[in-house]
């Protein structure tokens, strides 16, 4: 009897394997091998992507996230109590996407863009991957125009253009909310197509927030994308991503895009979630160590792009929530040094009065005067250190009495500038409103108002141009600059405003 060799043996094993895999035609199905907590991991599937499409049983989609070397870890877009070890999973092919276009604005919708509003089925025949890299260097422009807030201390102080990153941070019930909220309000008639993330927050803060913008007119050009606090982990995640994806699309044609993204913090944690169920090495606060990227990837996103590529851009304003006004903390310092500035909002200040509660010192925008007109930057060049003056000198008129003329006078206008920055919420301003008020700070006519008159004067003072100097306001609005002309023309008719309104105020 011939006797086989064990090189032989070797080789004719290796022919099996290898024509064993050839007649392989089923590596796009696998099968659950443990499942919970939203989260699945699967066996058999062996070229699945990254972020991939999955097909559970009973219609749940999965999302691949870990590509471990003998199984796959998904998290489940959907209800994981249906699924069970052992079922069948199939690979779609195609990268996690949500549907993009016109039909999407005024509709309230999920993380997968799927409607909830009860407005029946969005009709769109384009998506996009949520996940994208974002545009490079060549393909982008500078910050140039002004996206106007409505906000005299943002607009006045730290300007926000089309295409940047501003931050929006500060403890809880400060209003962080209420000035992206503004914001979105003051781009009606304007070209802008806003997006307003919501995760982790609660059915009934959005649902007030919906209305609210229904009765400013601002859903016709807004997308809200809902991933609330009773949502799950994954869907909590994948909002974010969501909403750019809708955004670029408007970018790239040509338009431009206001995106809120409320609030990362809880985006963070919902990411940490995840990655401590698909068992990934905790850091810092148990916090992932690629959680620096996943913010990111994210806020690279927004853009300017180049006249080339039709000049749309893609503006965000990320939200993020401290503890007892702790900048410094781990989520809050790394998401300062992705954006391009930060407003913050400072409780002591919310506490006695101050609406918005913007902290004019800690604030700044990395942009600075490229986003304002020259009318704008020509009234509040000097904002800034008047009212680092006025602190100043305040913490110091504490300790004594006696005080010179020049710091009673620092005092007496700062008090003025800090009223008149003063704005309630849901009423933002358009940038001649705004100019008239800062002309007025800015040439003394406010110190010739009593401080508890402040706010009144500025509402009858704009009454008054819009009613007799209407041509005044309408070039401003339209060349956004104050030629000498226009100033003295200003100048005449702020001191006829002011002299009717001591007039009707019986002041001499």
């Amino acid at each position: 009897m011939k006797q086989i060799r064990p090189e032989e043996i070797s080789s004719l094993i290796k022919d099996q394997i290898k024509n064993y895999e050839h007649q392989i035609h089923s590596d796009d199905v696998g099968y659950v091998i443990s499942v919970g907590d939203g989260v699945a991991m699967i066996q058999g599937i062996e070229k699945a992507m990254s972020s991939e499409l999955l097909e559970f049983p009973n219609g749940v989609m999965g999302m691949v996230m870990n590509l471990e070397e003998d199984h796959i870890g998904a998290v489940l877009l959907g209800d994981d109590s249906v699924i069970r070890e052992g079922d069948e999973v199939r690979r779609t092919g195609r990268i996690v996407e949500v549907p993009v276009g016109d039909a999407m604005l005024g509709r309230v919708v999920n993380s997968l863009g799927q409607p909830i509003d009860d407005k029946g089925p969005i009709v769109t025949d384009r998506a996009r991957a949520v996940e994208r890299v974002a545009p490079g260097v060549m393909t982008r422009r500078s910050v140039c125009q002004p996206l106007m807030t409505g906000l005299k201390i943002i607009d006045s102080m730290i300007p926000i253009g089309k295409g940047q990153r501003e931050l929006i941070i500060g403890d809880r019930e400060t209003g962080k909310t209420a000035i992206a909220i503004d914001t979105i309000l003051n781009q009606k008639g304007k070209n802008v197509n806003c997006i307003y993330v919501a995760i982790g927050q609660k059915e009934s803060t959005v649902a007030r927030l919906v209305q609210k913008l229904r009765e400013g007119g601002a859903m016709d050009y807004t997308v809200i994308v809902n991933a609330s606090a009773s949502t799950s982990a994954p869907l909590q995640y994948i909002a974010p991503y969501a909403g750019c994806a809708m955004g670029e699309e408007w970018m790239e044609e040509g338009k431009d895009v206001l995106i809120v993204y409320d609030d990362l913090s809880k985006h963070a944690v919902a990411y940490r979630t995840m990655a401590l169920l698909l068992r990934r090495p905790p850091g810092r606060e148990a916090y992932p160590g690629d959680v620096f990227y996943l913010h990111s990837r994210l806020l690279e996103r927004a853009a300017k792009l180049n006249d080339s590529l039709g000049g749309g851009s893609l503006t965000a304003l990320p939200i993020i929530e401290t503890q007892a006004g702790d900048i410094s903390a781990y989520i809050p310092t790394n998401v300062i040094s992705i954006t391009d500035g930060q407003i913050f909002l400072q409780t002591d200040l919310f506490a006695s009065g101050v609406r918005p509660a913007v902290d004019s010192g800690l604030s700044v925008s990395r942009v600075g005067s490229n986003a304002q007109t020259k009318a704008m930057k020509k009234v509040s060049g000097s904002l800034k250190l008047e009212l680092a003056q006025y602190h100043e000198m305040l913490s110091f008129s504490q300790f004594g009495s006696d005080l010179d003329a020049s710091t009673k006078r620092i005092l007496e206008h700062g008090a003025r500038l800090t009223e008149l920055l003063k704005q309630p919420q849901y009423q933002p301003m358009s940038m001649a409103e705004q100019v008239l008020s800062l002309y007025a700070a800015k040439n003394g006519y406010l110190d010739k108002v009593r401080l508890e008159d402040v706010r009144t004067f500025e509402r009858k003072m704009h009454q008054f141009f819009h009613q007799h100097c209407q041509d005044i306001v309408d070039e401003i609005e339209s060349k956004g600059i104050i030629s000498d002309e226009l100033n003295d023309r200003l100048d005449a008719a702020m001191k006829d405003a002011l002299e009717e309104f001591n007039f009707v105020r019986g002041v001499n």
